[in-house]
């Protein structure tokens, strides 16, 4: 009996030594980290961000207007008989844009003038016939005077020198009511040609030679490009914080410029569909016509905002972000959210903060991970 209890011992042993052993050959030693290897970064330039006050503005677009559009429309319904300009002439201000028929006026000129020839020689008739009758009355004066002639024949002779005055004095309204007529002939003459009010540019022409003019209708169309202004529409929310000489920045694509401009009006009445208003604001400068499709920056008031320069801006596909580099001197790509631009510098509206170090110089260079050259 004990002979099989120690046999049975030995075997327990023998398993556990050999359940010792094969666990000590199954363990490894844990292998012992290597460090990192980062790329070295050098020849880029690095900025702090700080938070800056800027004006805060509002973004809009409009359209070109020349200050001075005028309508040229006839005054008397007649036939185009010549039209001297083309769209695109430069005209200058009195110039003879067309003509309408003016046959009809000028027969009425030639009325007016023979009835006032006719008035001119039956006032002189008159005059004449004013100063006979005063000389014939002072002698009959004198003959009264004498006792030559009765009060009767006196008082006939006074009648008639009254007559005479009245004649003269009625021949010379007659006069001047001729005389008013023939100018008004001759305006109605002046009607049948059409002059430019204006120096300025044809920029539409609604006629043809033959058509038929109808007083009111517009004819042509010029601008006087010596002035011209924007008009952009904006929303009612701003109503009240723009001002009438307020500077705009205004940006015109089709001729690749630039340039400022101010508030010259502001027309208070709101749209109830569009809740919006709009405003004028005037631009001076070479290369302006209307039609121009204007973008425009409207200051509306302060506030603080995180800039950093385009040239930091990295965009991969898709994503937009800067090189950023913490306190280790280790560059993360990190995604920003960018807003409006500011003078080249665009607006950060997430992703960093204040004080912030990005590389904004070498960007080309930078690598996401990698780690400043020592001294940068």
């Amino acid at each position: 009996m004990k002979a099989r209890t120690m046999g049975r011992r030995q075997v327990l042993f023998l398993l556990l030594v050999a359940g010792l052993l094969l666990t000590g050959c199954g363990e490894k030693a844990a292998p012992v980290a290597a460090p990192v290897k980062r790329p070295i970064l050098s020849g880029v330039s690095i900025a702090t961000l700080a938070s800056t006050r800027v004006d805060e503005f509002f973004e809009a677009t409009g359209t070109v207007r020349a200050a001075n559009t005028i309508y040229v429309a006839g005054r008397m319904m007649g036939a185009v008989t010549s039209l001297l300009v083309k769209e695109g002439d430069a005209v200058e201000k009195g110039r003879l844009l067309l003509t309408l028929d003016d046959r009809d006026v000028v027969q009425k000129v030639k009325a007016a003038e023979a009835g006032c020839q006719e008035a001119t020689k039956a006032l002189a008739a008159a005059k004449q016939n004013r100063e006979l009758t005063d000389m014939t009355h002072r002698r009959y004066q004198k003959m009264y005077d004498e006792k030559a002639i009765s009060r009767q024949e006196m008082d006939q002779f006074e009648t008639q020198k009254k007559l005479a005055g009245l004649e003269y004095e009625r021949v010379q309204e007659m006069v001047s009511r001729t005389a008013a007529g023939l100018s008004e002939a001759k305006i109605y003459l002046d009607f049948t040609r059409i002059v430019s009010p204006v120096k300025g540019i044809v920029t539409e022409k609604k006629i043809e030679v033959g058509g038929m003019a109808v007083p009111g209708m517009p004819l042509l169309t010029v601008e006087n490009r010596a002035a011209f202004h924007a008009e952009v529409t904006v929303d009612e929310s701003l109503s009240g914080k723009l001002r009438v000489g307020a500077p705009v920045r205004v940006s015109l694509e089709a001729i690749g410029r630039q340039i400022p401009g101010k508030i010259t009006e502001i027309l208070p009445v709101v749209d109830p569909l569009s809740r919006s208003f709009t405003v004028k604001v005037s631009l001076n400068g070479d290369g302006l016509r209307s039609g121009l499709y204007a973008k425009m920056r409207i200051a509306s008031g302060k506030k603080e905002i995180i800039l950093a320069p385009r040239s930091a801006i990295v965009e991969k596909g898709q994503l937009t972000g800067v090189y950023a580099v913490d306190g280790q001197d280790v560059v993360t790509y990190r995604l920003v959210r960018t807003g409006k631009e500011y003078d080249g510098q665009l607006e950060i509206l997430s992703g960093l903060k204040p004080n912030d170090r990005i590389i904004v110089q070498g960007v080309e260079k930078a690598v996401d991970g990698g780690v400043l050259e020592k001294g940068k």
